[in-house]
């Protein structure tokens, strides 16, 4: 053997080799970090080759314990802050704006995550003229919306849209919206349902357009990550892409969020029976802190960027 070279048992090099993998910073990204994972292991003298499982994209198996306490994670939070929150939103953001210029004043719209009602406001400055229904579980910011001018067709109600039935109207709507909803709603299994009730409410040549928070793309934001074990949850139990952040004011508060690729939305997409129409970023100084997609109904995929 040459000099400098060491025999190492195969199984003992593979070890070495996946414990230096796991070490790697985009490792969780790619690949699985055990043996168990591995497959098709052959070894040629020092030379070791194998096959691993590239680690699920999407992690369908969030158990309903854990979904349930993310969910009141942020309800109470909402509950709690709501004040707070709604004295930092007192105008849309960039890419509702882009939005909102090109809805049609006879569109009948719900507005699923209608917060402090600032989006309706905006709606009322338009002569938008078909009806409105803006929804929410957060009875403080739900105070703030009713504060619409009088003329404006608007209507409110306290819903929670991760209940699986929805105590509302059944019309059918020509557009629902939902901007910075969807990110803070844990467990694939939630996100479907909420998107059959979207389907289900949304009218057959209507869309539905939404906003998701891109938060990883600000590192002023990603310092405001915090453990999960704060709120007493394994990491180990959340899925790819679920953080909390932290909110300082008013005191301190904790958020549930998700960050999503648009693969993943592209995902969703397909299995809840929608076709994306068009995708784009806006918000923030840099542009990119909202993820904006329009969806119709429909399996055939297409994308823009």
């Amino acid at each position: 053997m040459a000099k400098g070279y060491h025999k190492i048992p195969p199984e003992s090099f593979l070890r070495e080799i996946l414990s230096a993998i796991k070490r790697t910073k985009n490792a969780q990204d790619n690949l699985p970090l055990s043996m168990g994972h591995c497959s098709k292991v052959l070894f040629s003298g020092i030379f070791v080759f194998w096959h691993v499982e590239p680690k699920k994209l999407y992690d369908k198996n969030m158990n309903a314990k854990t979904i349930k306490k993310i969910i009141e994670i942020n309800n109470q939070f909402y509950q709690k802050f709501g004040k707070e929150f709604s004295a930092t939103r007192g105008r849309i953001q960039p890419g509702v704006r882009k939005i909102l210029n090109g809805i049609g004043r006879d569109r009948a719209i719900l507005d699923l995550g209608c917060g402090n009602g600032e989006f309706a406001r905006q709606l009322a400055g338009t002569d938008h003229t078909a009806p409105y229904l803006g929804v929410d579980f957060s009875l403080p910011l739900l105070t703030d919306a009713r504060l619409v001018p009088e003329h404006f067709p608007a209507r409110f109600q306290e819903l929670d849209i991760t209940s699986a039935n929805w105590q509302m109207t059944t019309e059918n709507w020509s557009l629902i919206t939902a901007f910075a909803v969807l990110h803070h709603i844990p467990g694939e299994k939630t996100r479907l349902q909420i998107l059959k009730n979207i389907h289900q409410h949304l009218a057959d040549d209507g869309q539905f357009i939404f906003s998701n928070w891109q938060f990883l793309n600000s590192e002023r934001l990603k310092k405001r990550i915090l453990s999960w074990d704060l709120v007493d949850i394994p990491e180990e139990d959340v899925d790819e892409g679920d953080y909390l952040l932290d909110w300082r004011r008013g005191g301190f508060g904790i958020r549930y969020a998700h960050h999503y690729s648009e693969d993943e939305l592209a995902h969703l997409a397909e299995m809840s029976g929608f076709k994306i129409i068009d995708s784009f970023y806006s918000d923030g100084a840099t542009g990119n802190l909202g993820l904006y997609q329009v969806w119709e109904k429909g399996r055939n995929l297409k994308r823009k960027t």
